[in-house]
C-alpha cells in the first residue's frame, strides 16, 4: 500500500496540478508522509541511519568531502543490505524520488581533474557496483555514469605526475572500475547484456586512441578486464533470478573486429604498458572466438580443433600484428574481418597515433588473401573514398590505393557501383581512385568495362555529372571492343575524348591510356590520337602534359620510322617550351622524348628537324646543370660543359644569321659580371677568361646532335 501511494506522489511531482477527490487528497497526504520518514521502505528497518543520510544529503545544500563519502558509503550499505535479505522492493522508487544516479553523477563532474586525493571516486563506483544488483535502478543512467568515470580517472595525469599520490588509494581506485564494470555487465538482463558490454567497448575504444600513454595504459585495462569476462561468461551466471544465461554462441557483438583491429596496432606501444595490456586482451578474445567456434562444429569436428591454449602461447611467442591476425582469421565473422580492414585502413590518416608501418603490413597481408578480408566490399570501399583525403604520405596512400586495386581485381562490380554511389561529382578523392585503379593493366581493362556496362544508360546521372560528354565511356567502348585498326581510329575519330578541357579528367582519361598503351597491339592502334595528344600540350596542365608526353613516346615507339618521321618533327617543335618548365618531371619528360624524336627523322625531314634541335641548344646547355640528377644525365656531364662552350664559339662564324646572333646572346655573359650571387659573378669571370683564351681561330669541332644529346 505505501509503495503504491508513493508511486502516486512521483507521478503527482511531475503532473500539473489538477482537482482531486478528498479520497485521492488524503491517499497523497499519506503518501508524502511515509514518504518523509521513508519508514515504508522494507529495507528502512534494517538500515534507518543510512537512509537518513542519503535523505539529509540530498537535501542539504553544503557537501563537503566528509558528507560525500558517508552519502556514498550509505548507498553501497543500503543496496548491499537489501540484495542480501531480499528487501530490494521500492528502492527504483527511492532511487527515483532522490535522484541518487544524478546526484552521484554530480559530485564524479565536480571531483578535480589534475589530482586524485580522496576516495570519493572509488565510493561512488562501489556504490554504483551494489545499486546494479537491483533490478532498473541504474537502467539508462549507466552509460553517463561510466562516461563521467572514465573521463575522470582516465584523463588523470600520469601516476608520476601526481602529487602525494597514494598508491594504495590509486590501485583501489582502479579495481573499483573493474569491479564496477564485471557487475553491470552480469546483473544486466541476458537481452542486455551483448549492448552493454557493446557500449561499454565502444567508450573505451574512444580514451584506447588517445595520444596520451597514461589514458590509453588505463582504457586498455579495463578492456582487457571485459576480455576476461567474455572468454569466461559462459560459465558466470548473469542473473540469479534467470533460469538461464547466454552461451558464448548467442554473445554476439558487432564491435568485436573494430575491437580487435585498434588491440593489433595498441600492440605497437612496446615501450608501455599499453602493448602487454592489448597482448592479454587480445589472447582472451581469441579464446572467446575458438570457444565459439568450437561451440558451433558438430562432435566429429570438434575433435579436429587443436587446443586453444597452445594457439594462445604461440600468439605470446611471436606478438606481432599479422602474426594475430592469421591466427583469428578462421574463427571470425566476414562482418568482423572487414572491420578490422577498415581500421588499419583508418590508422594510415596522419592524424593518428599508431604505427603506420605495422598497419602497412596488415594491409600487405590482406591483399595476400583477398578472398578471405577483402569480403564486403561496399563497406572497405567506402571506407577508403572516406579517408584517403586525410592521408598525405606518399607510402601509406600507396598502401591504401593498391587494397583499392586489389579489390577491384576481385570485385570490380561491386567497386564501381560503390564508389559512383559514395562520390559526389567533381570528388577529387574518388578521382584519384579511378585513376589508381586506371593504373594496372588487367584493373583498368575491368574497370572500363564495369563502367561502360553501368553507365551506357543515360539515366544514370550519378558518375555524369562531371562527365557530361562521357569521355572515359567513349574510351571505355574504345577498350572493350576488338576493333581493328581501322575500325579503331574510325570509332575514336567519332569520339575525340582528348579534347576534354577539365584538368582533372583529362588526366584521369591520360592515366587509362597510359595503362592500355602498354600493350604493343593497343599502342600500335593509337596512332590515330597523336594529333590530339600534341594539342594537350597547348591546355598547359602539367600533369596532364606529362602523361600525354609518356603516352606519346610509347606509341612512336611503335612506328616504322618513315611513319613517325615528320611527327616527330611536329612533336619536337611542340616540346621547345618544356625543355626549361619549372616542373622538374615535365623537363626530363621532355627532354627524354625530345632526344627520342631527333633520331626518328629521315629524308628530307632531317633539315627541318636540325632546325628545331638548334633552337633548343641553349635551353639543354643550361640544364647540364639541373640540380635534377635525372635530367642532367639525359644530356652530358658537368665535365663537358667547358668543352661545349669553347666548341659553341663556332657558331659566330656560321652561314646563318640567326644562329650568329644565338651565339653572340649566348657568349654575351658580361652583363651578369655584377650579379649579387657570387657563384655566378664567379662563373662569369671563368666563362670570359674561356672565352679570351680560345678568341685565336679554332677548326669547326666535330661534334654531333647525337653527341649534344645522347652521351
Amino acid at each position: 500500500m505505501a509503495e503504491k501511494l508513493l508511486r502516486v506522489a512521483l507521478k503527482e511531482d511531475r503532473a500539473p496540478q489538477e482537482s482531486s477527490s478528498p479520497v485521492e487528497s488524503h491517499e497523497l497526504c499519506l503518501a508524502q508522509q511515509l514518504e518523509m520518514d521513508a519508514s515504508w521502505l522494507p529495507v528502512y528497518h534494517l538500515e534507518p541511519e543510512h537512509v537518513d543520510v542519503i535523505r539529509a544529503f540530498v537535501s542539504s545544500p553544503e557537501k563537503d568531502e566528509e558528507r560525500k563519502l558517508k552519502f556514498l558509503t550509505s548507498i553501497a550499505v543500503l543496496f548491499r543490505a537489501a540484495t542480501c535479505n531480499s528487501l530490494c522492493q521500492g528502492l527504483d522508487l527511492f532511487c527515483q524520488r532522490y535522484k541518487l544516479a544524478e546526484n552521484i553523477k554530480v559530485l564524479l563532474e565536480e571531483e578535480p581533474r589534475d589530482q586524485l586525493h580522496t576516495a570519493v571516486w572509488r565510493s561512488a563506483m562501489f556504490a554504483m557496483t551494489e545499486m546494479s544488483f537491483v533490478e532498473a535502478v541504474l537502467e539508462g543512467k549507466e552509460i553517463g555514469l561510466l562516461q563521467a568515470c572514465f573521463s575522470g580517472i582516465f584523463l588523470l595525469p600520469p601516476k608520476e605526475e601526481m602529487q602525494d599520490l597514494k598508491p594504495f588509494l590509486y590501485f583501489t581506485t582502479m579495481k573499483g572500475m573493474d569491479t564496477m564494470l564485471v557487475a553491470l555487465v552480469l546483473n544486466s538482463p541476458t537481452s542486455r547484456v551483448n549492448e552493454k558490454m557493446q557500449s561499454i567497448f565502444q567508450m573505451l575504444l574512444t580514451f584506447a586512441t588517445s595520444e596520451r600513454a597514461s589514458v590509453r595504459e588505463r582504457a586498455v585495462g579495463r578492456m582487457r578486464v571485459l576480455s576476461f569476462l567474455l572468454a569466461n561468461y559462459s560459465s558466470l551466471k548473469a542473473d540469479p533470478n534467470e533460469e538461464r544465461h547466454a552461451s558464448r554462441a548467442e554473445m554476439q557483438m558487432p564491435i568485436i573486429g573494430q575491437l580487435l583491429g585498434h588491440l593489433l596496432l595498441l600492440l605497437s606501444f612496446k615501450e608501455e604498458e599499453t602493448g602487454h595490456l592489448a597482448l592479454d586482451a587480445l589472447c582472451l578474445l581469441f579464446q572467446f572466438k575458438y570457444q565459439q567456434h568450437c561451440a558451433t562444429l558438430t562432435e566429429e569436428n570438434t575433435q579436429l580443433q587443436g587446443d586453444w591454449e597452445t594457439e594462445t602461447t604461440s600468439l605470446r611467442t611471436s606478438p606481432s600484428a599479422t602474426h594475430i591476425i592469421e591466427s583469428f582469421a578462421e574463427y571470425l565473422q566476414p562482418s568482423e574481418r572487414s572491420d578490422i580492414v577498415r581500421v588499419f585502413i583508418e590508422a594510415m590518416t596522419d592524424s593518428s597515433t599508431f604505427d603506420k608501418e605495422a598497419a602497412r603490413n596488415v594491409l600487405d597481408m590482406v591483399r595476400g588473401n583477398p578472398d578471405l578480408w577483402l569480403v564486403d566490399v561496399p563497406k572497405i570501399t567506402s571506407c577508403i573514398h572516406k579517408t584517403l583525403g586525410c592521408i598525405k604520405s606518399v607510402p601509406a596512400r600507396q598502401s591504401v590505393e593498391s587494397l583499392m586495386v586489389s579489390m577491384a581485381d576481385k570485385c570490380p562490380q561491386e567497386v564501381v557501383t560503390t564508389l559512383l554511389q559514395v562520390a559526389p561529382g567533381g570528388d577529387s578523392t574518388a578521382l584519384a581512385l579511378w585513376e589508381a585503379m586506371f593504373s594496372v593493366p588487367q584493373t583498368v581493362r575491368n574497370i572500363l568495362k564495369e563502367l561502360l556496362s553501368q553507365l551506357w544508360d543515360l539515366k544514370s546521372r550519378l558518375f555524369c555529372t562531371h562527365l557530361e560528354d562521357y569521355c572515359l565511356v567513349r574510351l571505355a567502348m574504345l577498350a572493350s571492343r576488338d576493333l581493328g585498326d581501322r575500325a579503331f581510329a574510325a570509332t575514336y575519330l567519332d569520339f575525340r575524348f582528348l579534347k576534354e578541357e577539365r584538368p582533372a579528367m583529362l588526366s584521369l582519361v591520360l592515366r587509362a591510356i597510359m595503362t592500355l598503351s602498354e600493350r604493343d597491339e593497343m599502342a600500335r592502334k593509337m596512332k590515330v590520337i597523336l594529333p590530339d595528344l600534341m594539342r594537350v600540350l597547348l591546355f598547359g596542365y602539367k600533369a596532364a602534359t606529362t602523361k600525354a608526353l609518356l603516352v606519346f613516346r610509347t606509341i612512336m615507339a611503335q612506328l616504322e620510322r618513315r611513319e613517325a618521321s615528320h611527327i616527330a618533327v611536329q612533336m619536337a617543335e611542340f616540346l621547345l617550351p618544356l625543355l626549361d618548365d619549372e616542373l622538374s618531371q615535365l623537363r626530363e619528360s621532355s627532354i627524354s622524348l625530345f632526344r627520342d624524336l631527333m633520331m626518328m627523322a629521315v629524308g628530307n625531314d632531317k633539315r627541318e628537324m636540325k632546325n628545331v634541335v638548334r633552337l633548343g641548344l641553349l635551353p639543354l646547355f643550361f640544364r647540364l646543370s639541373d640540380q635534377t640528377q635525372s635530367v642532367a644525365k639525359l644530356k652530358q656531364d658537368r665535365r663537358r660543359a667547358q668543352e661545349f662552350l669553347i666548341q659553341s664559339l663556332s657558331y659566330l662564324k656560321d652561314a646563318q644569321a640567326s644562329l650568329r646572333e644565338a651565339a653572340v646572346r649566348f657568349i654575351a655573359l658580361q652583363t651578369l659580371a655584377e650579379d649579387r650571387e657570387p657563384s655566378i659573378r664567379s662563373l662569369v669571370a671563368q666563362t670570359v677568361i674561356i672565352i679570351l683564351s680560345s678568341s685565336r681561330e679554332q677548326p669547326r669541332p666535330r661534334w654531333t646532335l647525337r653527341a649534344l644529346c645522347c652521351r
